[in-house]
């Protein structure tokens, strides 16, 4: 923000009270209506003069009105509080209009601009409605439009969305079925038309949402008890096993006992006794050498001891 610049503007407010800042101000009003254009300056006017453009309409001073114009063609006037007053509006009213009002010492007391604008009212709209292929087709026209005039076409749904245009036609095309809103306005007037339309073996789009949501919450509900149930069947298998585990330990130590223990012969079977019976054979004999006969251990012999005579 430039501060300089603020500062220069208050010491030039400060040098030169009596300067006013003009002001611009919209004003909308329909054909064939009057409008009252008036000054927001406090306080007795001595003198003010309404200007269109640059085209002088009307003057009071001291209480007295002077035309510059046909009053008839003009279809103005101007009162004692320096209000304008415009009768019987047509389209050819719109324009700027100004106004400078004095005081007796002849000092500006206030300088204001207002731009009117005179616009038809808005055509009753027609609203179309009908059932293609499962669809809603829905069509807002208004008719009798001017080529310069600008207004604002709303539809409103059954969901409550709206849907805005500046244009003489709006359609739209979707699932929702219920009351449509169809609303022509400018800023003058404003005209509405409903119309209720229900399409038979229609679903909506919310509808087609919440049974697919619905669809797959019942797949995953299904899938979480089937595994629940696998879940505590596998516990319970477990649990059993163990169970049984613990119950035939015993037994298996009895078992592994009985097989240490020597069996006594059985008695053997008829094949068993003919397989017995069945001479073996005859296997090469290899020739048998002499077994080496152990050798006469030789031990020393002792000598005698000498004799010695008696």
């Amino acid at each position: 923000m430039n501060f300089r610049r603020i500062f220069l503007v208050k010491c030039l407010l400060l040098l030169f009270p009596s300067v006013k800042c003009s002001s611009t101000s919209w004003i909308y009003k329909a054909v064939n209506e009057t409008a009252l254009l008036s000054i927001a300056a406090p306080g007795s006017i001595y003198e003010a003069t309404w200007k269109k453009g640059t085209q002088r309409l009307v003057q009071i001073r001291d209480n007295r009105a002077k035309h510059f114009v046909n009053k008839e063609q003009c279809r103005c006037a101007i009162l004692r509080n320096a209000t304008l007053e415009i009768q019987r509006l047509q389209k050819e009213d719109s324009g700027s209009y100004t106004v400078q009002a004095y005081q007796k010492d002849g000092q500006l007391k206030a300088e204001e601009s207002i731009m009117l604008l005179v616009q038809e009212p808005v055509p009753q709209p027609i609203l179309m409605a009908e059932c293609r292929n499962k669809s809603v087709s829905v069509k807002c026209e208004a008719k009798g439009k001017a080529k310069d005039e600008v207004f604002l076409i709303e539809l409103t749904q059954p969901n409550g969305k709206k849907i805005q245009k500046n244009a003489t036609v709006l359609e739209w095309h979707g699932w929702n079925s219920g009351t449509f809103r169809c609303i022509v306005k400018n800023k003058v007037s404003e005209k509405m038309a409903e119309k209720a339309i229900n399409c038979s073996g229609k679903m909506d789009f919310y509808r087609i949402l919440s049974i697919a949501g619905g669809a797959v919450f019942f797949v995953i509900f299904v899938i979480c008890i089937i595994y629940c149930i696998r879940r505590r069947k596998t516990k319970r298998n477990e649990i059993y096993g163990e169970e049984r585990a613990m119950q035939t330990l015993p037994m298996y130590h009895e078992m592994e006992t009985m097989r240490e223990l020597p069996q006594a012969p059985s008695k053997p079977t008829p094949r068993q006794q003919r397989v017995q019976q069945r001479p073996l054979p005859p296997q090469p004999q290899e020739p048998q050498q002499p077994r080496p006969q152990p050798r006469p251990r030789t031990q020393p012999r002792t000598p005698n001891p000498p004799r010695h005579r008696p």
